[in-house]
């Protein structure tokens, strides 16, 4: 397979790896608890709660992935796209865009 060049190419290929309802619905909790995390990190200037968040992120997305999905996150080869993959499909998950 092609490794993708830009987001637009890789995309598609994530939301196919994140195929299975609970996988997306994991991914969703582990972002909703990184994004409180990282707002009350500021908030309360507690900078411990951001790295609580991270952990919490990606604890929940590896549990849908190895468990769930039975796939490898693609994290491992594409950080970036990754990360950026993971607040679109929450992103659209929340306005309705994609169904979990």
């Amino acid at each position: 397979m092609l490794q993708p060049v830009t987001f637009a190419e890789f995309y598609p290929r994530y939301l196919r790896e994140h195929s299975r309802r609970g996988t997306r619905v994991l991914h969703f909790a582990g972002t909703t608890l990184f994004l409180v995390a990282a707002v009350l990190a500021v908030v309360q200037q507690r900078p411990a709660l951001l790295l609580a968040g991270i952990v919490a992120a990606y604890g929940f997305a590896w549990v849908g992935h190895f468990f769930v999905e039975h796939n490898r996150p693609a994290t491992f080869q594409h950080p970036w796209f990754s990360l950026c993959g993971d607040f679109r499909m929450y992103f659209d998950l929340l306005r309705g865009r994609e169904r979990f």
